[in-house]
């Protein structure tokens, strides 16, 4: 049987398709680990970002240390019902900053405060929808 038989068949995954599977969730997980380390320090403008709408800044920890907790979850091999919840607690967490930024009117410089949110979530449906079968339910 020729590799295209089994593609087609199910046999194997496309490279291509694992290949953008690991390069949007290395892309997700770098970005969202950098971030999480960023609001556990309370580094650069995470401070500013969080009281600026009125949140109080001890968010920064909770919001650090679930972003960490989530990335973990989403790289480490098996435990597919722990990655269905860190990918949701990703996406929900992107969106409602994007959304916690909106409502408050601080959209930052070219709607910066919004888009990287939601870039964010955006890579978080793509992993998601990408992830190969060994990491599903």
């Amino acid at each position: 049987m020729t590799d295209h038989a089994k593609i087609e068949k199910g046999g194997t995954r496309p490279i291509g398709r694992i290949a953008a599977y690991w390069t949007v969730t290395i892309i997700l997980a770098i970005s969202i680990t950098l971030s999480g380390i960023g609001q556990l320090l309370r580094y650069g403008g995470n401070v500013d970002l969080v009281t600026h709408i009125g949140f109080p800044l001890y968010v920064t920890n909770i919001l650090g240390a679930w972003k960490l907790l989530g990335v973990i979850a989403i790289v480490m091999p098996e435990f597919p019902r722990l990655k269905e919840w860190a990918y949701s607690g990703i996406f929900f967490l992107m969106t409602g900053a994007a959304l916690s930024h909106m409502f408050a009117h601080d959209y930052g410089d070219g709607g910066f405060n919004l888009l990287l949110p939601l870039f964010y979530a955006a890579l978080s449906i793509a992993s998601w929808a990408l992830r190969p079968k060994s990491r599903k339910l």
